[in-house]
């Protein structure tokens, strides 16, 4: 397990961006070598050694100085007893590191009591200047927004990523996006800059454009992306298509990566009797991943499984989980134990001649059962709700799978609420009071005869718990062409106006969320084929009374940035709408936008949730949640 510090109440710990940035990395490992055998004294101003030492463990300190007159004396945790900085000339150290990003300053504070000890600082790590559009602090999480995505092209799988430059609506004006390919065994491939010019511009990254660019052998890795000149967050976020090509009918896209490294990962399905279930172990430091350090269980079970081999800096590895659990058959689910090696991991399903892929999502260690949420107000109505589309049920089957999705919730008692797609109820299923290693699915396209969509919300009927993080794992299927795709995803307080602690949640302020703002990218060609994107919106609502339609405008944009078009449509309370863009935009303006244009759904009379893929006519699919900015 990384003893590190990777989110917590007040967001990300930029200090663990800054160090694990792949540049910082090089840099570390430098130091690393040139105070391997040293006898080391570490000054540690700001509390910055637990994160050094779980990334870089080979910079092992003898001593620990201090400024803290009343921590003189007191245990190191290294054995020792910490000791006054200044009598650090006098310690047996024959090196010295700062703990600082602010190498002249901190210079300054202790060239008067080094006695000429080889000094170092954080500073050697920092990121070359023209990384850095915020100068002061060093630390502004802007500075350092980054990701990684999983990247492949071989001859069977291409990728490509897609995400528009949202960062322009905070008041960005020059941004760059700095791009490092790792292989799966982690060396780099290829690092290079892709400059975004236009404000509110798409910008795609399609791994065949990558290899021809750099003339590069097939590669499965990771991408690492730094986003330079960010402005109003450091959350980078895109849709990652997967294509088969060469003949493989495949088609799947998958979310942002979530660049923060959990201890846990749930929503891992175990394979079907004729599936095959690949988890992607992609090492997201510069430090190995030592043999059994990751670990799989069923959930809810303490039957602990280890990945049986090393994994080195940056590698990716394919691990079958069958083969670690030979007898857990779906609708099992899986627990990752990652030791915050990993940020979100992805697993891919291959059966019967199709290979889909998707995420799994941080099991959050900061929640646990709260009762309040069995007595919240009536004017929040239902609560918490998860919606999710069912798709015509005389042409798809649509399975949901409450998930765990926090480490100390051991009960789950669940309802469906259904509905078409007026709004109008179909009526409610009670699964119980499910516990955490449950196994089971429900069939929707059994309890309805149209298309809408599905809630799931709490039902406290035969007690249980609740920890205001519900999640399920969503699976679908063409009746006719066999294809499949699986998405998952949790529940929110949708469209009160009375808040309940940080819910209805909003991305661009404080509570309660009570617009939309939601990224729909355009379709493309491949292969000679159009794959037509489509997304399906849903109008959930926590409490119904009062709702009014929604006043949902569709704005087209061109992949320089410019709006070309816009539209209204209205989904009623608890509705929801299947929009397809190339139903309802002219061909030309659809031309004119470009494979890197996008549609921006806008709404400032509620909050919708929406999800999306792309279709190639003749029953393929692809289908995970959207996403807003």
């Amino acid at each position: 397990m990384l003893d590190i510090k990777t989110f917590g109440p007040q967001g990300g710990n930029v200090l663990y961006k800054a160090l694990s940035h792949p540049l910082a990395v090089d840099a570390m490992k430098a130091l690393e070598q040139t105070l391997r055998g040293r006898t080391l004294a570490i000054y540690d101003p700001d509390d910055y050694l637990p994160t050094v030492r779980g990334l870089y463990p080979a910079i092992r300190p003898s001593i620990i100085l201090t400024h803290d007159s009343e921590q003189v004396g007191q245990p190191d945790g290294l054995g020792g007893q910490k000791k006054a900085v200044v009598h650090l000339a006098e310690t047996e150290a024959d090196a010295v590191l700062a703990l600082s990003f602010e190498d002249a300053k901190i210079r300054s504070r202790l060239e008067g009591v080094l006695g000429g000890k080889p000094f170092h600082t954080l500073g050697e790590a920092k990121l070359p200047d023209d990384f850095l559009p915020y100068r002061r602090p060093y630390l502004d999480k802007c500075n350092f927004a980054t990701n990684f995505a999983f990247f492949r092209e071989t001859e069977q799988f291409s990728t490509r990523l897609v995400t528009a430059n949202y960062w322009s609506s905070y008041g960005a004006t020059e941004l760059r996006y700095w791009l490092r390919l790792f292989d799966d065994s982690g060396h780099v491939l290829a690092e290079w800059c892709q400059d975004v010019e236009d404000a509110n511009a798409g910008v795609v990254i399609d791994s065949r454009d990558v290899k021809k660019e750099f003339g590069l052998p097939d590669f499965t890795g990771q991408l690492f992306i730094h986003v330079i000149g960010a402005r109003g967050h450091d959350v980078v976020k895109y849709a990652l298509d997967s294509f088969g090509r060469n003949g493989d009918p495949s088609l799947s896209v998958t979310h942002d990566a979530n660049a923060w490294p959990s201890m846990r990962f749930a929503t891992l399905p175990a394979p079907d009797e004729d599936e095959t279930v690949r988890l992607w172990v992609q090492n997201s430091h510069g430090t190995a991943i030592p043999d059994g350090a990751i670990t799989l269980n069923p959930m809810g079970e303490e039957d602990h499984r280890a990945i049986p081999q090393s994994v080195g800096p940056y590698e990716t590895v394919a691990v079958d989980v069958g083969e670690l659990f030979p007898d857990l058959k779906w609708p099992a689910q899986l627990e990752l134990r990652s030791g915050r090696h990993l940020v979100r991991p992805r697993y891919e399903v291959v059966q019967r001649g199709r290979t889909r892929i998707a995420h799994m999502n941080v099991e959050r260690a900061d929640l646990l059962p709260d009762p309040a949420i069995r007595s919240m107000s009536p004017l929040l109505g239902r609560g918490f709700v998860l919606p999710f589309p069912v798709p015509d049920p005389s042409a798809y089957t649509s399975l949901v799978q409450p998930n765990p999705m926090s480490e100390t919730i051991m009960t789950m008692p669940m309802r469906l609420d259904l509905f078409d797609e007026a709004g109008q109820s179909c009526g409610h299923h009670f699964l119980g009071n499910l516990p955490r290693n449950h196994q089971g699915a429900v069939a929707l396209h059994e309890l309805m005869d149209r298309p809408g969509h599905a809630e799931l919300i709490y039902d406290f009927r035969d007690g249980g718990e609740g920890d205001g993080w519900p999640h399920a794992l969503m699976r679908y299927r063409h009746l006719q062409t066999d294809h499949a795709a699986e998405t998952s995803f949790g529940g929110h307080i949708f469209n009160t106006m009375m808040t309940w602690r940080s819910e209805p949640q909003s991305y661009a302020g404080p509570p309660p969320g009570l617009t939309t703002r939601l990224f729909l990218k355009l379709g493309q060609w491949l292969d000679g084929v159009a794959l037509h994107s489509f997304c399906y919106l849903i109008y959930p609502t926590s409490l119904r009374e009062g709702r009014k339609p929604s006043r949902t405008c569709l704005y087209l944009y061109g992949a320089d940035g410019h709006e070309l078009a816009q539209t209204v449509i209205t989904i009623q309370p608890s509705g929801s709408y299947l929009m397809k863009p190339h139903q309802i935009f002219e061909a030309d303006l659809l031309q004119r936008a470009g494979e890197g244009g996008y549609i921006l759904i806008r709404d400032l009379t509620c909050r919708l949730f929406g999800y999306h893929g792309l279709e190639n006519g003749a029953g393929g699919f692809s289908l995970d949640h959207m996403f807003g900015f």
